[in-house]
């Protein structure tokens, strides 16, 4: 695997790497560069990669200049990572990272290419910034996925535009031999009970996923804001047992059955307890119920999944089902003394879904 290095990366590295080779495969090619998340704080902290054939993005985060000297494993393993999350085929990824050989580190020549990886350095300190708020102590991976998302090439022809991920799970595919997707996964129907009516959504998901991904899947489906705190409760109703996964910032609340959520998935639990609950907002208490449907076994296509979904979810802090429903009451009669208010206090919400929140899609 050729690594083209910017200026600043090789400097940091304190190394002069070679002239690049043009004959190595693109797939096989990718930029580096050291960039920072912060602009209050003086060292870069993330390491960016972009693959030359497919305009893939890898981005860790956190990365001190002491850690430079990992980097050729750093980089193998994050590429790794970031594939696996988004549940590329593993023997797809395995084969790609054997194929892939030792990291030889060469001098960036390319402008296209230190373009692309400013670019998806700014992505992806977007991606942190909106989803860590400053941690001060975390290394992750996989960071740059979300980026790999959105579309590019666009800026002198949109017919020439393409999304990322989906040129490089097609490049993958094609080299191996290999369906793009193969793995475990769960049907689930997550239900929100507002007493007038369900808000319902079904959803394909990897068994492997972990609970922090699915917290915001369901963000995602049922339009909450993240804005609460969230846990995940399991009921063992023959055993009387209720284990509760917390958020990682509320594991100081210690308990025998509270612990912490990183790093688990939901193969750990989906299949061993008789009644699951995602609550969000302890204040208004939304308490969604989540069902497995079924198991299946090779799951061919991408996911999260939303496969259905009815029923409006409620304005952020309308003060839980209670609340809502007086909310409600006035949101629906055009002559009510409140109904400006309330209106003017919701915003753009809707009480009925938009046939774009019911469609079905991929949840990234």
């Amino acid at each position: 695997m050729q690594v083209a290095l910017t200026g600043k990366l090789a400097k940091a590295m304190g190394i002069k790497p070679e002239a690049s080779n043009d004959e190595v495969d693109p797939l096989f090619t990718w930029t580096a560069n050291w960039t920072k998340v912060w602009d209050n704080r003086k060292a870069d902290d993330m390491l960016v990669l972009v693959n030359h054939a497919t305009r893939f993005t890898v981005a860790i985060y956190q990365v001190k200049r002491k850690d430079l000297k990992n980097v050729p494993e750093m980089m193998k393993k994050a590429i790794s990572n970031t594939l696996r999350y988004m549940n590329i085929n593993h023997e797809i990824v395995d084969e790609y990272m054997r194929l892939c050989g030792e990291v030889t580190f060469v001098k960036n020549n390319n402008r296209s290419a230190t373009s692309w990886v400013s670019k998806s350095g700014v992505e992806s300190a977007i991606y942190v910034a909106d989803e860590y708020n400053g941690i001060p102590k975390m290394f992750l991976d996989t960071v740059g996925a979300w980026v790999n998302y959105l579309s590019v090439n666009y800026s002198s022809n949109f017919s020439d535009s393409f999304i990322p991920y989906e040129k490089m799970r097609t490049a993958l595919s094609e080299l191996t031999g290999k369906q793009a997707y193969k793995y475990r996964a769960y049907e689930l129907l997550v239900t929100l009970d507002l007493d007038v009516y369900k808000a319902v959504r079904k959803l394909i998901v990897p068994a492997d996923l972990e609970f922090t991904r699915l917290h915001k899947v369901l963000q995602s489906v049922f339009d909450w804001d993240n804005d609460h705190l969230y846990n995940f409760s399991f009921f063992d109703v023959q055993k009387q047992r209720k284990v509760v996964l917390t958020a990682p910032f509320e594991e100081d609340w210690g308990g025998e059955d509270i612990i912490s959520i990183d790093g688990h998935v939901l193969s750990e639990f989906m299949e061993n307890y008789e009644r699951v609950v995602y609550t969000y907002d302890f204040g208004d208490d939304w308490r969604h119920e989540v069902k497995l449907l079924r198991v299946i076994e090779e799951y061919d296509k991408e996911s999260p999944y939303l496969l259905e979904a009815s029923g409006q979810t409620p304005p952020e802090d309308v003060g839980g089902v209670g609340g809502f429903l007086e909310f409600r009451e006035i949101i629906m009669n055009h002559d009510h003394p409140r109904y400006e208010e309330a209106q003017s206090w919701a915003g753009f919400w809707s009480p009925e879904l938009s046939d774009w929140q019911k469609r079905p899609r991929v949840i990234y």
